[in-house]
């Protein structure tokens, strides 16, 4: 693919830096004049492919790095948070917040963190009743917290997954005999001995650190169970790394630190199970065929769509994918997009979606080609499972999987034969949400959008009582 305009200021300064070369310096080894370079690094002018490659060569600059993902994440979260009507009297143009999250993205952080705060206090304020007048101190909740670091780091942690995919491939793990390998791997490297017994409703492990047994229900399906044993090896064998990235992350709360180790253990778990560099050789031989992995890997569709969604290896990535877990309220349990597609940080899903029709359909692939109002165009995968133990009585949360990628990626994906890539037609319209959705003509529009007026005429009613100005 060709690579368009890149502004990337912030990373030659980093290089430069850590080359402790002044600009003068660092502009004659790439050899381009000062002024240049300067005008480079204040993102005034973007960098050529011959600068690129005098980059790459001097100062071992991944290309495979300067991915918009990250930018896209910040700017789509930026734009969403200043979308709201406290900022009424500010529209900021695209080049500005391009500038803000290119230049200064710790500043775009904080003003999201702050935006965050601001709109929870209003939903407390706006349910508080007769309590109004009470003092009210609303933070980031420490799930909120750990969900953007995951954000924000893209999904991947680097020294996890290659320390996971180093195990695995010590211990030999093969589908096939995986339980055992990992039962007895507890066993031998850590005296914890494995046991499967029924445990009190939906419980699905439980480690007994005096006993040194964990119990793990036997009416889980087989690759949570795996997945728990993993989850197991990931406390003992990198408890040290997972403690260090939880606390090095800046949480505010212990809470958050321990919600976030939680996630670590999780990650190294899937890292373990699906080796990267295998799984993305996997990924690409089936054609991202979901359900053949799973198949291959002995693990769960749920567990293989994450896994998609973190291969960000530097100089070994996947596909960039979007990847999320919708409940059937529309709430966006899971989300990750290393897209330009990013989800929206309040509200529902766009109900044009695919997703939601997954639930009409239980354990089918369901497909759509759809473009966003920015006219970038995808192709969307989605499938309804449902989650918890075996038994008459017990609970069985149902979920929508959906992932997909931009249609310049399609043909990679198994689900994308057959369909007419190249029609516009083919193409249905989506949105992120409908409060920052600047589609016009929806009759599927729940709630107008911010910064646009609306006309209501007594004489005429269609599928919305109001016109979008």
């Amino acid at each position: 693919m060709a690579i368009g305009k890149l502004f990337i200021g912030r990373k030659v300064r980093e290089l430069r830096a850590a080359s402790n070369a002044t600009q003068s310096q660092f502009a004659e080894r790439i050899g381009i004049s000062t002024s240049y370079l300067n005008q480079i690094e204040n993102n005034q002018r973007p960098v050529s492919a011959a600068v690129l490659l005098a980059l790459a060569d001097k100062f071992q600059l991944d290309l495979a790095e300067l991915s918009t993902g990250e930018s896209d994440r910040l700017l789509s979260a930026l734009a969403e948070a200043l979308s709201d009507p406290l900022f009424d009297n500010y529209a900021p143009s695209l080049q500005e917040l391009k500038l803000v999250t290119q230049n200064a993205p710790g500043l775009a952080h904080a003003l999201i963190t702050v935006h965050q705060a601001y709109r929870r206090n209003s939903e407390q304020l706006a349910s508080m009743d007769d309590r109004l007048g009470r003092a009210v101190a609303v933070e980031t909740t420490p799930y909120d917290e750990v969900r953007d670091f995951f954000h924000f780091v893209d999904n991947y942690l680097h020294d996890l997954d290659t320390e996971a995919e180093r195990l695995a491939g010590e211990l030999g793990l093969r589908d096939n005999s995986r339980h055992a390998v990992l039962a007895d791997h507890l066993e031998r490297a850590y005296g914890i001995r494995v046991v499967y017994q029924p445990m009190a409703e939906n419980a699905l492990r439980r480690f007994d650190a005096e006993s040194r047994i964990l119990t793990i229900n036997p009416y889980a399906p087989a690759e949570t169970r795996d997945f728990q044993a993993a989850v197991q090896i990931a406390q003992m064998h990198a408890a040290e790394r997972i403690d260090a990235i939880a606390r090095g992350a800046g949480f505010r709360t212990d809470e958050a630190v321990d919600v976030c180790r939680i996630g670590l253990h999780n990650y190294f778990a899937g890292a373990l199970i699906m080796p990267y560099q295998s799984f993305l050789r996997a990924a690409r031989e089936l054609r991202h065929d979901i359900e053949l992995l799973a198949a291959r890997f002995g693990a769960s569709l749920e567990q293989v769509c994450h896994r998609l969604s973190t291969l960000q290896r530097p100089g070994l990535k996947g596909v960039p994918i979007f990847f999320a877990r919708i409940d059937r309220a529309g709430n966006i349990t899971k989300r990750h997009s290393a897209t330009k597609l990013q989800f929206a940080r309040f509200g529902a899903a766009c109900p044009l979606w695919n997703a939601h029709q997954a639930f009409e359909a239980p354990g089918r692939i369901i497909r759509q080609l759809a473009e966003t109002p920015d006219g970038v165009r995808y192709l969307c995968v989605a499938i309804q499972v449902n989650k918890g133990l075996g038994g008459f009585r017990s609970q069985q949360p149902s979920y929508a999987l959906a992932l997909g990628c931009e249609v310049s990626y399609a043909e990679a994906f198994v689900y994308a034969d057959d369909l007419n890539l190249t029609e516009r037609s083919s193409f249905e319209p989506i949105g992120i949400s409908c409060r920052i959705c600047e589609r016009v003509n929806c009759a599927s529009r729940a709630v107008p959008p911010f910064r646009r007026r609306i006309f209501v005429d007594p004489d005429r009613r269609e599928t919305t009582p109001y016109r979008i100005g």
